[in-house]
């Protein structure tokens, strides 16, 4: 579409991965099959939650917004990628690109400022465990849960109202699975200094606030156990280990993509790292909880055999 002079975009192309045309079908199948592993684990992580009464407690109220964050943020990105791999038309709506932009970058606010909340609990259980229940009231979850999810809707919807601003004319090939940030404003004609400034302002208080903060639990809780015994190191690793698990693989894709440019493969290596975070992680965290989560394990249990209970009495 032409506006005056200019060519106004009204789609992009979406290149996919960087995979040869002889391996599509293989990587399909992979990414489906990763795809519907990370839908059923984390929807079983939430029916359990809800299920089991043993498990209506602050933690595993935070782990069941963080499996529901886990799926909403894989199905931002993969349902599209998987239809443009099967179709091999890999074209996107300008409307469409902005509102997964959006959607992406509140799942994975909401999954950064949700992990320091799961870090305060922890550190409260750990440090103070006579007050737990006084300091982690219901009122007082609700409030953190909800706090997040109105911080990160603040947040995506800034980045998404200033590249909306923004004019793109003739290039409209986008080098990427889907619509991040970096890319798009490469293909922006106009001046994009004003994004750039937010997002370097913004995203030290999204990534890195965040990832301090859990750092500074963490430590006072090493800091905590040590003053009382030297083997109560444990004790933090099989509390808090699933937790450290899930905080590495997150912010361990997001620093290496977003704080430690290269300027070789730059492409290549963002798409690589984008996978690490917005497809692996969401699919590994529900075995990372349940493989090492005797709580969710025994919940597993006597919903199955309530179940075949029922089935009997049926």
């Amino acid at each position: 579409m032409t506006e005056g002079n200019q060519t106004v975009i009204s789609q992009f192309l979406l290149l996919g991965l960087p995979i040869p045309p002889e391996h599509q079908h293989l990587f399909y199948a992979l990414f489906l099959a990763m795809y519907l592993t990370t839908v059923l684990g984390n929807l079983i992580i939430i029916i359990l939650i809800l299920l089991d009464s043993h498990l209506h407690t602050p933690m595993y109220l935070f782990l069941s917004n963080l499996s529901f964050s886990d799926l909403c943020f894989s199905s931002v990105t993969m349902p599209k990628l998987l239809q443009s791999m099967h179709s091999q038309v890999p074209s996107i709506s300008y409307t469409g690109c902005l509102a997964q932009l959006y959607f992406y970058l509140y799942f994975a606010d909401f999954e950064s400022f949700l992990l320091v909340v799961m870090a305060y609990d922890r550190y409260v259980a750990i440090c103070f465990p006579l007050h737990y229940i006084s300091i982690m009231s219901p009122k007082l979850c609700v409030s953190l849960v909800v706090l997040s999810w109105v911080l990160t809707t603040f947040h995506a919807m800034l980045h998404t109202l200033l590249m909306a601003r923004l004019s793109f004319c003739d290039d409209n090939v986008i080098p990427h699975y889907f619509c991040d940030i970096s890319p798009l404003l490469k293909l922006s004609c106009s001046d994009t200094h004003v994004n750039e400034l937010v997002i370097f302002i913004m995203g030290g208080l999204v990534i890195v606030i965040p990832f301090l903060l859990i750092i500074v639990s963490y430590a006072q809780i090493v800091s905590s156990i040590l003053k009382v015994s030297v083997q109560g190191i444990r004790k933090v690793f099989s509390t808090c280990g699933s937790h450290l698990s899930v905080v590495s693989l997150f912010y361990g894709a997001i620093i290496g993509l977003y704080l430690c440019p290269s300027a070789n493969n730059s492409t290549v290596k963002e798409i690589v790292m984008a996978m690490m975070y917005t497809v692996v992680t969401p699919m590994l965290n529900p075995f990372i909880y349940s493989l090492r989560n005797r709580d969710i394990k025994g919940a597993l249990t006597r919903v199955l055999c309530e179940k075949k209970i029922s089935l009997c009495i049926l």
